[in-house]
């Protein structure tokens, strides 16, 4: 990981164009090769991003170059383009206060609370409460940025790649977003796709998984545990 404080200015083009002035902020580059920009208050989310696959140059600036440019003074240039989508983010760096490399090695993981540690072992040993036919290949199935809660393959043999959470938020959408982009690479088990589930789900977080084409589902804890009795009930 490369962590880098600077004074810089950063343009997004593509699907959408936005623009942070210049002003000192903090440029994380990660082994996955995404690309964060944070400010020091506001929101532990990044200012903007770009999320792997993508791809990362650098160039300084000529002093030919450097009379022309009427932006001003930066030193060097970052380029990160989408593999994919050809999205661009450009970060211009004017000042660089700090530039540090850390290896952290490979990562063990989120460890689970006891409330979804029992959710994701309840329901691999439910797998089928999703659908008839369906099967589990394996609990916390091992990816490059972290092990997804449950690999399955539903009824119709078809591989899904299920994030539990006590609560669903828009961060565990995106973290199964990024965990299915992996996934999705692998020809032996593309097509995959997702499924959010959860005690409860933020509609925010619905929307985003409706747009991200993955499904959610609501999960009963106590049914899960076969102790909500059907029968027992008024309604």
């Amino acid at each position: 990981m490369r962590l880098v404080v600077a004074r810089c200015s950063v343009d997004y083009t593509g699907r959408l164009t936005a623009h942070l002035p210049l002003a000192p902020r903090l440029l994380i580059v990660k082994a996955d090769g995404s690309v964060l920009v944070h400010s020091d208050g506001g929101s532990y989310k990044p200012l903007n991003w770009m999320t792997p696959p993508c791809t990362l140059t650098t160039s300084r600036r000529g002093d030919e170059e450097a009379g022309e440019d009427p932006e001003g003074d930066w030193i060097e240039q970052w380029d990160v383009v989408h593999d994919k989508t050809g999205d661009r983010l450009r970060v211009r760096l004017v000042e660089v206060f700090e530039d540090s490399s850390h290896e952290l090695g490979v990562d063990p993981g989120l460890q689970k609370d006891g409330v979804e540690a029992h959710l994701q072992a309840l329901l691999a040993e439910n797998i089928d409460t999703l659908g008839e036919g369906w099967s589990l290949v394996r609990r916390e199935y091992f990816t490059a940025i972290g092990p997804v809660d449950i690999l399955a393959r539903d009824g119709s043999g078809g591989s899904v790649a299920i994030e539990i959470k006590r609560r669903g938020e828009i961060d565990g959408v995106e973290q199964l977003t990024r965990y299915l982009d992996l996934l999705n690479r692998d020809p032996l088990l593309a097509p995959v796709r997702g499924i959010f589930a959860a005690q409860a789900i933020k509609p925010q977080a619905r929307v985003l998984a409706a747009d991200r084409g993955i499904d959610c589902v609501t999960l009963d804890y106590d049914a899960l545990r076969g102790l909500d009795d059907a029968e027992s009930r008024l309604f």
